[in-house]
């Protein structure tokens, strides 16, 4: 058993690790999708008419809407919100010591 991290804090643990800034943006995509998708539920919009709403394909909702994929852009996500009748909210927060 490695000890090294007994009794740390699993933030600790992945910066040590080199992995909290992936694992936290992974985190925040994770949460996003899944508010875009209880947005779209919430209004009955299909992925069709997500995407006509904002612009652009299916192909892009789908990728939106990928708990997985990190790429999409704050621009894409505007409109993402803008089409469920939402809005964006962005805020710095000070990084744990």
């Amino acid at each position: 058993m490695n000890i090294e991290h007994l009794g740390s804090d699993f933030d600790e643990y992945l910066r040590d690790e080199g992995l909290l800034e992936s694992s936290e943006a992974t985190a925040a995509k994770r949460l996003i999708a899944h508010q875009i998708a209880l947005e779209m539920r919430r209004c009955r919009l299909t992925k069709s008419e997500m995407a006509s709403r904002m612009g652009t394909s299916r192909p892009a909702v789908d990728r939106l809407l990928d708990p997985t994929n990190r790429s999409v852009t704050l621009s894409t996500l505007e409109r993402a919100a803008s089409a469920v009748g939402m809005r964006i909210s962005i805020a710095l927060a000070p990084r744990q010591p």
